[in-house]
């Protein structure tokens, strides 16, 4: 009588699932915590970070091109992110080595849209056992089972995910876009506002709608007073004080 083997296939394919993503945090969640070793020295997160927003984004593997573009990118930026009570982390699934040594080449040898002799200041995290990866979600088996995908993670001083992007493997993050979100998050917290589509820092903002008919009804009547503009009861905007940051190229 032949026998049928049927747990052992089992356990096996459960053991190759918990390889890979063990979840993606949502908006809201706490950003799951991790200590690493970084291009930086060690990290312990996000006990090293409070008070502060942070990117924390992957990268597929060094010494590619796409993510070379990124890394130089995200270098010349920092001293934006840092006005913006911002810091950069971030991780691959190669080792210290690795990081180093492909650092150390873009400064010395890669030139890109007129950038060069680029220092990578900021830690890129050594991911060899995917400890990290997993807990946030960037190692997608369909996508790769042994690289990161292109994730962005928007962390507040709290330590909450307040928003996450991912880009495929073969397609470079837009950076006025990251840039653009973060001022957009922040802009929110302080003024409790909403941007509408589009938004670019120094626009208007769009007045919550009030949650009942009477204040509706004295919101529309005495917009001019309190200094916004109404199409409707629900759908108010007001400007921003004159010394919020804004866009490049943008008049108050």
């Amino acid at each position: 009588m032949k026998k049928i083997v049927i747990v052992p296939l089992l356990l096996a394919a459960v053991a190759v699932s918990s390889a890979f993503a063990e979840g993606v945090p949502l908006i809201g969640d706490d950003a799951p915590a991790f200590k690493a070793v970084t291009t930086q020295g060690p990290v312990d997160f996000p006990a090293d970070y409070k008070g502060k927003w942070v990117i924390l984004f992957s990268h597929p593997a060094d010494f590619t091109p796409v993510c070379t573009t990124e890394f130089m990118t995200f270098a010349k930026m920092i001293p934006e992110f840092k006005a913006l009570n911002t810091e950069v982390i971030g991780l691959s699934i190669d080792s210290i080595y690795s990081h180093v040594a492909w650092l150390r080449m873009i400064k010395e040898k890669i030139e890109y849209k007129g950038m060069k002799n680029v220092e990578v200041t900021f830690p890129l995290i050594e991911d060899i056992k995917m400890d990290v990866a997993r807990k946030y979600g960037m190692v997608q088996a369909n996508a790769s089972g042994t690289q990161a995908v292109r994730a962005v993670f928007f962390i507040d001083p709290v330590g909450k995910i307040r928003a996450l992007i991912y880009y495929p493997l073969s397609n470079g993050r837009n950076f006025d876009e990251i840039k653009r979100l973060l001022i957009a998050m922040q802009t929110s917290d302080k003024y409790k506002v909403a941007t509408p589509a589009d938004w670019r820092p120094g626009e208007e903002v769009i007045v919550p709608p009030p949650n009942s008919c009477g204040v509706a009804k004295t919101r529309v009547e005495t917009q001019k007073e309190a200094g916004i503009h109404c199409y409707d009861w629900f759908m108010c905007f007001k400007p921003l004080p004159a010394d919020e940051p804004r866009a490049e190229g943008r008049k108050p």
